[in-house]
């Protein structure tokens, strides 16, 4: 009995941990009643053991063997959300053989690289604003670029009834330029471009992190190495677990 409860694991982990969903989302999911462990509604602080049997939704849920980490080359007009009700979501874009989501969002008139993953713990862990993680971008504006831009989009800008951490900035050319942000505000970089009297023509992200874009094709996507990886998880504080 009591090697069973060593080896029990965290009801919102073991949600988190089956691809479905991050712990965050799955605690969301207890209190509203859509998870049973052994036909019995689950509540906060529940734990899995065993043999035991978890449903969402009436749905058995089981854990994933082995953590997924895609990059992927998102071409403009795809959404990035799991829900099937919109016709150009991710998901189905990609049509992966196992469950996958992706972490965080890239809008849908941007495009760039965007991780997928079946592992909420590696999703929280880089979505975290107060983890700083980079993030790169190449930005292209409807007219020429001033100095006064730049030094306006490196510093904290107004936007959401909030302001922005300092930016990374660096003109690229008449009407291009490259910024490295550290958090990600709802169409922050648009945003930011719009307070100056910009419009964004195109955006396209090339870095998340130390995962690079590269030379991967729009539309197609890779297995993140075991060397990015090793680098990622360490930046992330992700331990691997057996």
């Amino acid at each position: 009995m009591d090697s069973i409860k060593e080896n029990s694991i965290r009801l919102n982990k073991y949600l988190s941990d089956s691809g479905l969903c991050s712990r965050r989302k799955a605690d969301k999911y207890i209190d509203e009643g859509l998870v049973c462990i052994n036909g019995k509604r689950a509540i906060q602080g529940m734990k899995v053991c065993a043999g035991d049997v978890v449903t969402f939704k009436g749905t058995k849920v089981e854990i994933n063997e082995e953590t997924i980490l895609l990059a992927f080359n998102k071409p403009r007009g795809v959404v990035c959300t799991t829900d099937k009700r919109e016709k150009n979501n991710i998901v189905d874009y990609i049509d992966y053989p196992s469950r996958i989501y992706p972490i965080g969002r890239l809008d849908k008139e941007s495009e760039g690289l965007i991780l997928m993953t079946n592992n909420g713990d590696i999703m929280d862990k880089i979505l975290k604003g107060r983890n700083n993680h980079e993030k790169e971008y190449l930005v292209s504006v409807d007219k020429e670029i001033t100095d006064d831009f730049l030094d306006g989009m490196r510093k904290p800008v107004p936007i959401l009834d909030t302001y922005t951490k300092e930016s990374k900035v660096y003109k690229t050319g008449a009407c291009t330029f490259r910024i490295i942000i550290s958090q990600g505000l709802n169409r922050q970089i648009r945003r930011m471009c719009e307070h100056f009297g910009y419009r964004v023509m195109k955006l396209k992200r090339v870095r998340i992190i130390n995962i690079k874009l590269g030379d991967l094709k729009k539309g197609q996507l890779r297995h993140v190495s075991e060397e990015e990886k090793e680098v990622l998880y360490k930046t992330i504080g992700y331990r691997m677990t057996k």
